[in-house]
């Protein structure tokens, strides 16, 4: 069995009836369970009620750093976090990429998230990108996974000492991916899971496909030549990776 870690289900791909499908398509391939992750505080409310639905799915609740300045406590309620279906709080983060001018109010908006999670004791998940430096900097004194991965293994060595998990998506089977993957090489696999991010990064070989979560399982086969490992094998320290890092689950 697999767990598809992070995956968007409010997403138009899911829409109406699809939803079932897509639930089918990924149970048909082994993926028994998945994670919706929110990135617009407008989806929460829509993904608990998927999550309260199907009993396989659950929750991470976040808005993500390209809605800089809106204000999380409005969104991030006690009655979301103490959702028992509500597992984790993100996506979250910084992104320079996409934009750095306002560089102070995504920090401002991660610092504020990070400060929630700290609170309601819950797992954060990490965006990050062409943001390292001031990631490493803030993200202290909580428990997470740096969600999508693919940063270099500087910030995976600081981020290892701080207890975080890494999360391997649809990236990792790119043929122009190969520091990523010795990336992953050097990460202990029990410190890792796998995601989609559906519909974004669709692996090999479904590239410029939209991507599902039954997908996740091209990741974690070529994690498991990675870490020279039979599938089966694997499966089961992803599951026990994924119970670790998100303990609500099995409450």
């Amino acid at each position: 069995m697999l767990t598809d870690t992070h995956c968007h289900l409010t997403d138009d791909y899911c829409s109406g009836d699809k939803l079932d499908e897509v639930i089918a398509r990924a149970r048909d391939n082994g993926v028994a369970r998945l994670i919706c992750a929110t990135s617009d505080a407008n989806d929460m409310i829509p993904a608990i009620k998927i999550a309260e639905k199907y009993d396989n799915i659950f929750v991470t609740t976040g808005i993500h750093p390209e809605y800089a300045g809106m204000n999380p406590h409005e969104y991030l309620t006690d009655t979301v976090l103490n959702h028992p279906r509500v597992v984790g709080i993100g996506e979250i983060g910084l992104d320079y990429h996409e934009r750095d001018d306002n560089r102070t109010a995504q920090i401002k908006l991660f610092e504020e998230q990070l400060e929630i999670a700290r609170g309601a004791n819950l797992p954060v998940a990490i965006h990050t990108r062409d943001a390292d430096n001031d990631t490493a900097a803030i993200l202290t004194g909580v428990r997470g996974v740096m969600h999508c991965f693919t940063s270099g293994w500087e910030l995976a060595k600081i981020m290892l000492d701080r207890g975080f998990y890494f999360s391997a998506s649809g990236i990792l089977t790119f043929k122009n991916a190969g520091e990523i993957r010795e990336t992953f090489a050097k990460i202990p696999t029990d410190r890792i899971v796998v995601e989609t991010d559906s519909p974004f990064c669709a692996p090999v070989p479904y590239r410029g496909k939209t991507c599902e979560p039954f997908m996740v399982r091209e990741t974690a086969r070529v994690l498991s030549e990675i870490k020279n490992l039979q599938m089966d094998e694997l499966e089961t320290i992803l599951e026990q990776n994924t119970l670790n890092l998100y303990p609500k689950i099995a409450q």
